[in-house]
């Protein structure tokens, strides 16, 4: 049985550090917003700078590129209209970016109820054993106790990281979110008042 809970808990820890691993690879701020795809966005005032950027655009994977597409696309809509399918794109484009969050606040639960379980495993353990082998036996007496400790230390050693991890990253995601929806409300501005003034 001790072997089971070393098991579960040691999948629990590498499932958690690959998600942060990979949450931290994919949520780079220059993955999310490139600079140049910002840059070209701010400095998009006319249709031939739209041209670029599109191109630009087209060539990226990026969060930001397919809202700036988006907002491109739907630039004949009124503004209104276009703000709509632009929110709808980007509430897509969240959900992306927030991927793989809710295994890191499973780890961060799961993680401390599995070393709860294995130290009260532990405990059942110990207090069985001391029947047979009765108190005078220090040594025995330890051995239970440092294994009842290991479980309870495994589960709170696998939900901190995760939850630093997990906090960290769903702070990242809204600040990105207010960054691409700042660059994607600018760009349609400029578009509309050059509009305006022609």
């Amino acid at each position: 049985m001790e072997l089971f809970f070393i098991i579960v808990m040691s999948l629990t820890s590498v499932i958690g550090l690959a998600f942060i691993v990979e949450r931290g690879i994919a949520l780079r701020w220059n993955r999310v917003v490139p600079a140049a795809i910002e840059r070209a966005a701010q400095a998009c005032r006319a249709a031939d700078d739209r041209a670029a950027l599109r191109r630009l655009c087209e060539q990226s994977t990026a969060p930001l590129a397919r809202l700036l597409l988006v907002a491109e696309e739907h630039l004949d809509l009124t503004p209104e209209e276009n703000e709509s399918a632009l929110q709808t794109r980007a509430r897509h484009e969240i959900v992306g970016l927030e991927r793989g969050l809710v295994v890191l606040e499973i780890v961060v639960g799961i993680a401390p109820l599995l070393g709860l379980v294995g130290t009260i495993y532990g405990m059942m353990t110990l207090f069985g054993s001391m029947s047979d082998a009765g108190l005078a036996d220090n040594t025995h007496l330890a051995q239970g106790i440092s294994l009842i400790l290991r479980f309870t230390m495994a589960g709170l050693l696998i939900a901190i990281p995760s939850l630093i991890a997990w906090n960290y990253y769903t702070k990242k995601v809204e600040m990105l979110a207010v960054e691409m929806e700042t660059i994607c409300a600018d760009f349609l501005r400029r578009q509309y008042q050059a509009r305006l003034k022609k």
